[in-house]
């Protein structure tokens, strides 16, 4: 394991969870600093990927590591925000709430391992990150930062807009999905791997 720059946020982004989740435990409906710490741990996520380009120090092990800090941290959150009674009695539809969290992280893990399996089968880079993925990763964060923010906002609550901002990732989600099991498909499919 290289101990690049980048590989050292995305280590200290891992890190970062287990404080993430005890600082939101302790104040769960009232959780700026849990907000400003996934926010910064968020930031990191650009960061490491952008220094690992300018530096030239991009590495398997980063490739490899980095979505898995990602979706740990995502993840994390979503099950946080979903187990909050604070959360899930302020948003509009409960159900469609929860049903949006579940598809989010059955995304995110499903991801994790088809990138495992085109990587066994040579194939990995046929799966790198769309515009359509950092799209949804954008409206993701947002959604995760504002519905742990949690509080109101002029007239409007940071619950209602995180709430929309995260329906709108879980329809991006399900459209990378497609997108990347499109891209898969063949190699999933051959019967040499099977």
């Amino acid at each position: 394991m290289p101990l690049t720059i980048p590989n050292i946020l995305t280590l200290g982004r891992i890190a970062a969870i287990p404080v993430f989740v005890v600082v939101y435990l302790i104040q769960p409906s009232d959780s700026w600093l849990a907000a400003g710490i996934f926010l910064v741990v968020a930031l990191t996520d650009w960061l490491d990927g952008f220094l690992a380009r300018q530096m030239e120090v991009v590495s398997t092990f980063g490739a490899f590591l980095d979505p898995v800090a990602d979706k740990l941290l995502v993840c994390t959150a979503l099950v946080l925000l979903v187990s909050d009674d604070f959360v899930t009695g302020g948003v509009f539809l409960k159900s469609t709430f929860v049903i949006s969290i579940i598809v989010i992280v059955g995304r995110e893990v499903s991801v994790v391992a088809l990138r495992e399996w085109m990587a066994e089968t040579g194939k990995r880079a046929s799966l790198a990150s769309s515009v359509l993925s950092k799209v949804k990763t954008f409206a993701q964060m947002t959604a995760i930062v504002l519905l742990l923010y949690g509080q109101p906002y002029a007239e409007v609550s940071t619950l209602v807009v995180g709430e929309l901002l995260l329906y709108l990732a879980t329809l991006l989600t399900i459209w990378s999905m497609i997108l990347y099991l499109r891209i898969a498909w063949p190699s999933l499919t051959s019967s040499g791997d099977l």
